[in-house]
């Protein structure tokens, strides 16, 4: 058996519409991870060593690419954006929205194509409503999903 302390698990958040901050923040809490909570503009975050807030610039895109240049195999993304979802699977990151869903290799291509569909059919007029509200069955599923990523990956860290 190894002494060699496995690499810390770290979560980003791509927080500026997040709904799932205060569950990411207990989660991680009870797994020991890091959370790194990236916006355009100040956001409040619970005072803890574990807990980073970074402020990147109002350029179009700025906290995609730097959650994006950082993603990797023993971090967690929480996005809801899919072209940051898929920087972010390249790299070997687990990807969540904050319903709970993951973003994968065998998913990624699926939920690229919906959203660029879903796009130009906003932009030749076609109503197509918004997203479905976000509910406490897609906040629960979240917790379950955050937590079922973080114990995976500190059995592949134990196991490396």
């Amino acid at each position: 058996m190894s002494s060699v302390t496995p690499p810390a698990i770290t979560i980003f958040v791509d927080a500026d519409a997040c709904p799932v901050k205060d569950e990411v923040y207990r989660v991680a809490g009870r797994h020991g991870a890091c959370v790194v909570v990236v916006a355009n503009s100040f956001m409040t975050v619970p005072r803890e060593p574990w807990i980073e807030r970074v402020i990147v610039s109002d350029k179009l895109d700025a906290a995609d690419d730097w959650i994006a240049e950082r993603a990797g195999p023993q971090t967690v993304v929480v996005t809801a954006d899919v072209p940051l979802a898929s920087r972010c699977v390249k790299a070997g990151a687990s990807v969540l929205a904050p319903t709970g869903k993951p973003f994968t290799e065998s998913s990624i291509g699926m939920a690229l194509a919906t959203r660029d569909l879903m796009q130009s059919l906003r932009e030749a007029g076609a109503v197509t409503g918004g997203p479905k509200p976000f509910s406490p069955k897609d906040r629960s599923a979240f917790l379950g999903a955050l937590d079922r990523a973080l114990m995976r990956l500190r059995r592949n860290a134990q196991g490396a």
